[in-house]
């Protein structure tokens, strides 16, 4: 009997870790085979890989993102094969099984829940005696009638075989985010997370984890992404994992989903001293900042714990933050969300994710819908539409923020720009990305593509608009970007250079005789005057750029030269140094 287990994820770089499991565990005694295609893929080419394979039992790992492509697979695929048996398994139909059962008539099968050992389980009987009412943790077809099975009990996670040694993922292991898991369940009850269902937390085996994460290391992974719920809610556990890996890492990058206000002082003190900057990256589920929201969705969460852990991190400068918010959570109107938004980004994250509350099959919040007036999509990803408090028309608009917001700083395209525009020309950052939000979508842009300049361009149009104060120091801080933001010196640029070519030349010939005076560590750079118009570009900017960075203040009666240095080797980022205008030397 030959199996194939597959899934439809986000993107390539995606891979499924659950697949892996259900190979691994049934792997000794079936003909396990896993393959894995993105939302992306042409049905059609899809169906036609499946068909090749000619497997007798097909499974399909279902998630809110992929399940209205997956069934569009089952149908075409069950029309060519119909004598395949379709097994479906996944968050998105462990709930509301019999009316999963009901829409697609093409499948045969439903894991409910944890899915090991019931696969397993199932696949014996299917080459079997095919008794389906002993397979806890199923729902099957007797006839026309759908059976519901009772679920099955937990398992013990020291019976699973590890999911990580495969021969055929070694060649793509650098290529693709590794998903990695050292434990199951949440202790928390956040009504609008699946992961609130299941009560306890259980713990993969510390050796066989650090066994496993060392192969994977060794083998060439480049980013490795844990998804226990709350890694650090076992204080012991997690720091024993950060002090493996920081002694092991070479160069590998490790995500961490945590909880900020429960992380324990000597867990960051430990942190800030011995972890190698950029080798750890932490996601934070901070959703919202309303004391009443939080309690209604049973969300325990101390913001004033929360903050210090985050500035913690962030003051250490060793380990990028992504802050997650949710709109739309019960209590939240318009105005409520705009505190909530200003409250975390003030806290500097690297990442600000700007999601909107989905009613997810299972979850205390879709049984609660009516409760707040909720109105929501009738299919997957069931994101909601509006509510009591938050109509459409401002969901929408936050919409727009969400857009801007990933363009021009969650992409760090224009890190200075936005610094400076947020603390001085605008009442708030939500301010901001909303008033941008609503002119770029006034002006079609959301429905067109972009080149980088083109961001920049916007930008600048939306600033004019607006009536904008001192524009020529935007406009620096928007130059400045706009060159770090390449890898070689730019082709084109968006403005016109403030210094004619002759006064270009005479630049560049003072910064290769008199390298002294330019800022930081220019000089022990040694560049000579031909490898200069090479790797360097310069221009004049109307206030003191180093002033700034020190003070915060614009010196407008000082002017800088930026001269930005682009290494010959493209895998160092360009650097940026300035001097103080003097008139260049004649000879």
């Amino acid at each position: 009997m030959k199996v194939v287990v597959t899934t439809l994820n986000a993107k390539y770089i995606h891979t499924s870790l659950a697949l892996r499991y259900l190979k691994a565990y049934c792997g000794d005694d079936f003909d396990v085979e896993i393959t894995e295609y993105t939302i992306k893929d042409p049905a059609m080419n899809i169906v036609s890989d499946l068909y090749q394979k000619a497997p007798d039992v097909l499974g399909f790992s279902c998630y809110i993102w992929n399940i209205e492509e997956t069934i569009q697979i089952i149908r075409m695929i069950k029309k060519i094969r119909p004598g395949m048996l379709i097994l479906l398994g996944g968050p998105e139909v462990s709930y509301d099984t019999e009316y999963w059962m009901q829409r697609i008539p093409e499948v045969d099968f439903i894991v409910m829940g944890e899915g090991e050992e019931t696969f397993h389980h199932l696949l014996k009987e299917i080459s079997t005696t095919r008794k389906y009412h002993f397979v806890y943790g199923t729902a099957y077809r007797k006839g026309e009638e759908i059976i519901l099975n009772p679920g099955r009990g937990k398992l013990n996670l020291s019976d699973i075989p590890t999911p990580h040694r495969f021969a055929e993922d070694l060649p793509s292991l650098a290529n693709r985010v590794v998903y990695f898991e050292t434990s199951r369940g949440c202790p928390f009850s956040c009504q609008f997370c699946l992961s609130s269902i299941e009560v306890g937390v259980r713990y993969f085996d510390m050796e066989r984890t650090k066994s496993d994460l060392l192969f994977l290391i060794d083998s060439g992974a480049k980013l490795i992404k844990f998804v226990d719920r709350t890694f650090n809610i076992k204080r012991d556990y997690a720091m024993e994992i950060f002090e493996f890996l920081i002694n092991n890492h070479r160069g590998c990058i490790f995500q961490f989903e945590i909880t900020a206000d429960i992380m324990r002082p000597e867990v960051l003190d430990y942190l800030a001293e011995h972890a190698p900057a950029g080798v750890f990256r932490f996601e934070i589920g901070v959703q919202s900042t309303n004391d009443l929201t939080n309690e209604l969705v049973q969300r325990r969460q101390n913001f004033s714990k929360l903050s210090r852990t985050v500035s913690k991190i962030k003051n250490s400068g060793k380990i990028d933050q992504h802050l997650d918010l949710i709109a739309g959570l019960p209590q939240e109107d318009y105005s409520s969300f705009r505190k909530t938004f200003n409250d975390v980004f003030e806290l500097g994250p690297e990442e600000l994710q700007l999601g909107f509350l989905k009613m997810l099959r299972g979850t205390g919040m879709r049984q609660d819908a009516v409760k707040y007036g909720y109105v929501y999509m009738d299919n997957a990803p069931y994101e909601i539409l509006g509510n009591d408090i938050l109509p459409f028309t401002d969901l929408i608009r936050i919409k727009r923020v969400e857009d801007v917001l990933e363009k021009y700083w969650n992409a760090h395209r224009m890190d200075h720009t936005m610094d400076y525009l947020i603390k001085q020309e605008f009442a708030s950052a939500f301010d901001f990305f909303q008033e941008f939000g609503d002119y770029w979508e006034a002006r079609g842009w959301q429905k067109i593509g972009h080149q980088l300049e083109d961001l920049f361009t916007r930008l600048k149009s939306f600033l004019l608009d607006r009536g904008t104060s001192d524009m020529d120091v935007i406009e620096g801080f928007m130059k400045l970007d706009y060159f770090l933001g390449h890898k070689y010196r730019p082709r084109k640029i968006w403005w016109e250079f403030t210094l004619n070519k002759s006064e270009q030349a005479e630049y560049m010939k003072l910064l290769a005789e008199q390298p002294e005076h330019v800022s930081g560590q220019f000089s022990s750079l040694s560049i000579p005057e031909r490898d200069l118009h090479k790797h360097v570009m310069i221009e004049m900017l109307p206030f003191s750029l180093e002033s700034y960075l020190q003070s915060g203040s614009i010196e407008q009666d000082h002017k800088d030269l930026l001269v930005i240095y682009y290494h010959p080797d493209a895998a160092n980022p360009a650097q940026f140094f300035t001097m103080p205008i003097r008139q260049p030397a004649t000879t």
